[in-house]
């Protein structure tokens, strides 16, 4: 009985080790094809799909189809949740992969206006699209292979810290690639047919994603849902029933990490270059430096959340997010290169501090037979309300009041909601969970 316990453990062990791999590297290239659109939205397409318009509106325009990624997160996150819950983690990684990967390979062939005229903005959207149901369904499988195993138990921040390693991995990834593409040809060239390359070249990426992916077993926590037989039929609509105010709860605590995000990552390639009148060049460089030091801010403040609680290091990272606001656009202001290169490394470090231990806790915060369901969807409602809109809003602010103050507040006010929010959330102590057989059977009991 011993030995088959410590081969249970082992090979337990040795499966988790093999997760975490596939997690990370499969979430990098997911958001790989993330970026590469994003960078793309930022520099290029307004020139490409929007030449009539105005360099503002054609930029807001722009912008606009990458927010329609946004809103079909909450729909990938609802399907795929739905199956995560029913057939399985691996199942759904497998196929979200695909979509994402395919969606980007095709944005990659699209007829730019010059061609199509406003279809090759249509097809533009319906491809983002694409790509947005295939995020929101991939991140909670990602999250949940890295943490549902017997031997994540205690160490679940950074477990689940992996899989958001993957988002600045993949950041870097899409800059360097972009970047080389612009360097290695002429502007013309560039705009005719080298913005395609980093789209393209998401196939490869793809095809080592899903190798990785198909070699990972089904997580310990959904055999052992699955052998209690506790499988809910219809886990969305269970979830919106018992549990809808934690998905709102969980909703409302991104409103600061993922608003800060897409203003530290997007919104400032557009407003260096435009606005501050930065070299591109100057401007991605240091974006990748900021993502470079987030791989290792992520997994430290998931590292450091298994030691002082995942809620107090939330906690922490609001509050420090609140107060960095105004300093942030003051450096990035200054004029100076070396001062807003501060400013967006540093951005970046104090994101991760809500972001690293984030996926945890959110995952944490739903029973197993609805966990893939609600954390997805927790997750992911998020991208509407707050990460979408926000280089939307902050491009809107400036044109409006030619000032970075209104976006300065506009985030620290995300940050009060966040803390509001995760106030009212409960502080699971997850070491002291056992997933493997009781929370699934509890659940079912305490909800019927």
């Amino acid at each position: 009985m011993s030995v088959s316990r410590d081969g249970a453990a082992k090979s337990d062990s040795r499966m988790a080790r093999r997760a975490l791999a596939a997690s990370a590297v499969g979430s990098a290239i997911e958001w790989y094809d993330f970026y590469v659109y994003g960078l793309s939205a930022a520099l290029i397409f307004n020139h490409l799909f929007f030449p009539a318009s105005s360099p503002y509106s054609g930029t807001l325009l722009s912008l606009s189809t990458f927010f329609a990624g946004f809103i079909t997160r909450p729909v990938g996150a609802m399907i795929f949740g739905h199956f995560g819950d029913r057939l399985g983690r691996r199942t759904v990684l497998i196929v979200t992969t695909l979509l994402m990967g395919l969606g980007t390979f095709f944005v990659g062939l699209a007829p730019t206006h010059a061609v199509a005229g406003m279809w090759g903005a249509a097809i533009l959207v319906a491809l983002r699209i694409v790509q947005g149901i295939g995020v929101g369904g991939d991140w909670g499988g990602s999250v949940l292979m890295a943490t549902e195993w017997n031997s994540a138990r205690g160490k679940r921040g950074f477990m689940g810290s992996l899989p958001q390693f993957g988002s600045p991995l993949g950041l870097i990834t899409a800059t360097i690639v972009t970047e080389l593409a612009g360097r290695t040809m002429s502007q013309q060239a560039y705009e005719s047919y080298g913005w395609r390359i980093p789209f393209l070249f998401t196939l490869l990426l793809t095809i080592l994603a899903l190798i990785m992916r198909l070699r990972v077993e089904e997580t310990a926590s959904f055999a052992a849902t699955r052998r209690a037989g506790t499988i809910r039929r219809a886990p969305i609509a269970h979830l919106l029933r018992h549990h809808w105010r934690t998905v709102v709860k969980t909703t409302l605590m991104r409103a600061g990490q993922h608003a800060s995000f897409y203003l530290f990552t997007t919104f400032v390639l557009s407003y260096g270059v435009t606005t501050l009148h930065h070299q591109r060049s100057t401007v991605l460089l240091s974006v990748m430096l900021a993502a470079a030091i987030s791989l290792v801010s992520t997994l430290f403040w998931g590292a450091l959340s298994d030691r002082i609680g995942r809620k107090k290091m939330l906690t922490i990272g609001i509050v420090v997010m609140f107060c960095f606001a105004f300093p942030y656009f003051g450096l990035l202001d200054s004029g100076v290169p070396a001062l807003m290169t501060i400013g967006i490394v540093a951005s970046l470090i104090v994101h991760d501090m809500q972001y690293g231990p984030q996926s945890s806790f959110i995952a944490e915060s739903f029973p197993p037979d609805v966990r893939y369901s609600g954390a997805s969807l927790g997750y992911q409602l998020s991208s509407v309300t707050a990460g979408g809109p926000a280089a939307l809003i902050a491009t809107a602010f400036m044109a409006t009041f030619n000032s970075a103050i209104p976006i300065a507040i506009y985030l620290m006010a995300m940050c009060v909601i966040s803390l509001v929010a995760l106030f009212l959330l409960p502080d699971i102590d997850s070491s002291l969970q056992d997933d493997t057989n009781k929370p699934a059977a509890e659940a079912t009991t305490k909800n019927h």
